[in-house]
């Protein structure tokens, strides 16, 4: 839908920040543990290495520098935020990470919560904080993706665990003047008819209580993927959307500096390019570098792209997110940097 505020209130995205492990697993590493080599990796999935989370890193602290540096940028003072939303779907606590994160942060007055919405969830969470800010309510935002998903990749697998890695990133989203809006439209759906092409579901472990009674010991089992099905929904699904939030908006492909989809594979991203017609050096991608950090793409992407010069004051961005659910969204906005 296109942006229609209350109270003459816009927003504007002023900050960026990433943080990944230090660890990097490279293709040709996996070949120790699975049947698989360099070349069949990139063939299929655009990957050369990823980042995984080692001893004395933690998903909380990749969030925290994600969050520091784009509130650095974005110039806040931490107890002037109003809002922080982790978008997560592996926090270190299962009753959410982001009130460790604002602690962190110093981000005292923030009123905080998790969001999830797996390879979704960015998406989800940053049109989500925007609401709060065009409705008047709150004027500033600090939204974080960031994932872990190594910790629940079945290693032995390897149709799945070539594609994933850890990271996080953050961006810093203002209220401003209506006539400075920097947010044009959105579009978000869900289809949990199609759950089952990708979840992590909860292990069916029971156990005596009491007497004849039992319960259910926590835990999970790893990630499951029809690599196909994902596939093919992403390719359907993503120029759909895409091409319904740019009609609204009056918008042609032509007129975007920059396509920022989530980063799951190189053949998707060509794929979306190639649907309407945008050169490949207009569609950000870092994929070879990460891999699929879930929640942790779009943002991490962005920032990479704002430090090194690419993205620009007033670049118009088209960004996608899609994933587990099945869910998957659409944004379309203009980058403005430190106001």
């Amino acid at each position: 839908m296109t942006i229609k505020s209350q109270n003459n209130f816009g927003l504007n995205f002023v900050g960026s920040g990433s943080a990944t492990p230090s660890q990097i697993i490279k293709n040709d590493d996996l070949r120790i543990r699975v049947e698989t080599n360099d070349l069949w990796i990139k063939t299929r999935t655009g990957i050369s290495e990823r980042r995984i989370i080692g001893e004395n890193e933690s998903l909380t602290g990749l969030s925290s520098q994600a969050g520091q540096g784009a509130i650095q940028m974005a110039g806040w003072d931490p107890e002037n935020i109003d809002l922080l939303i982790l978008a997560t779907s592996t926090p270190d606590d299962l009753f959410g990470s982001a009130a460790q994160i604002q602690a962190s942060l110093g981000a005292k007055k923030a009123v905080v919560f998790d969001l999830t919405a797996a390879c979704s969830g960015f998406l989800f969470a940053v049109v989500t904080a925007c609401q709060y800010l065009l409705n008047g309510s709150m004027n500033k935002a600090l939204v974080i993706g960031a994932d872990q998903l190594s910790r629940w990749v079945d290693w032995d697998d390897r149709g799945s665990c070539i594609l994933f890695g850890d990271g996080a990133g953050a961006v810093a989203i203002q209220s401003i003047p209506e006539a400075e809006n920097g947010l044009l439209g959105f579009r978000l759906r869900s289809d949990g008819s199609r759950g089952n092409c990708l979840n992590l579901k909860s292990i069916e472990e029971y156990k005596p209580l009491v007497k004849d009674s039992i319960y259910q010991k926590g835990g999970f089992s790893p990630i499951n993927m029809n690599g196909q099905e994902v596939y093919k929904f992403a390719v359907r699904e993503v120029p759909t959307i895409l091409d319904e939030l740019l009609s609204e908006t009056n918008v042609k492909p032509s007129d975007l500096d920059w396509l920022l989809l989530h980063q799951a594979n190189q053949r998707i991203l060509d794929a979306v390019a190639d649907r309407f017609k945008i050169p490949y050096e207009k569609v950000l991608s870092n994929l070879a570098s990460y891999g699929n950090t879930s929640a942790a793409t779009i943002p991490l992407m962005l920032d990479e792209a704002v430090k090194d010069g690419r993205v620009k004051p007033g670049d118009l961005i088209a960004s996608s997110g899609f994933g587990a659910g099945l869910s998957w969204g659409a944004a379309l906005f203009r980058w403005h940097g430190p106001l």
